[in-house]
């Protein structure tokens, strides 16, 4: 009858702000907050900890990611891009993605994008079946 999760969520957002700037912005990333339940061992595998998404054709870096363990006690670990910790019940760990580069700087137009210059496809595959069918109905 109690809750079985090894963890909760207790956060799932955008970083607003962290994508790179240019006249076609970088998508934000997104930050998840998650507290442990039980003794158990977390590992991580991500990147672009210490590099920033590079933006192109003068368009802005996107922030860099940032894996944090905040310990029930208040002590603030800064993760790195890999590792493998043992975290206790009462520990949290945040997790925000880096944020995309952006493309292009003030004086780039619309017309001089790569997404301007490449033709249209047709959308297909079960997700777009499925789709389909809903918005038919």
């Amino acid at each position: 009858s109690g809750i079985n999760a090894e963890y909760g969520v207790e956060k799932f957002s955008h970083r607003s702000g962290s994508g790179g700037s240019g006249a076609f912005p970088g998508g934000d990333g997104l930050e998840r907050r998650l507290r442990f339940r039980r003794p158990q061992t977390l590992c991580c595998l991500t990147e672009r900890r210490s590099t920033a998404p590079y933006g192109l054709k003068g368009g802005g870096s996107g922030k860099k990611g940032v894996n944090l363990l905040e310990r029930k006690n208040g002590q603030i670990i800064n993760l790195g891009s890999k590792c493998a910790i043992d975290v206790n019940p009462g520990d949290m760990f945040v997790l925000q993605t880096p944020g995309g580069g952006g493309w292009g700087g003030e004086e780039e137009t619309v017309e001089a994008a790569p997404s301007a210059k490449r033709k249209r496809t047709e959308v297909r595959g079960s997700v777009a079946e499925y789709k389909r069918l809903q918005e038919s109905a």
